[in-house]
């Protein structure tokens, strides 16, 4: 069993999207925490083929 790095964060999510978080979190009786982490896992690698903002499209070049 791996041993869980536990560290308290504070996130900040618009009023609505906590909302619906909150809602999700009632309804499978799980905690805030637990609904974001297992959508962290499913969403992980679509958001991971986003451009970093220090990527640079042609043309482009920083000064």
């Amino acid at each position: 069993m791996s041993r869980t790095d536990k560290r308290k964060q504070s996130l900040y999510f618009p009023e609505d999207m906590l909302k619906e978080i909150q809602i999700e979190a009632n309804r499978q009786d799980r905690s805030l925490s637990w609904i974001v982490q297992q959508a962290w896992r499913i969403a992980r690698n679509e958001i991971m083929r986003f451009p970093s903002v220090n990527d640079h499209t042609d043309g482009e070049r920083s000064e």
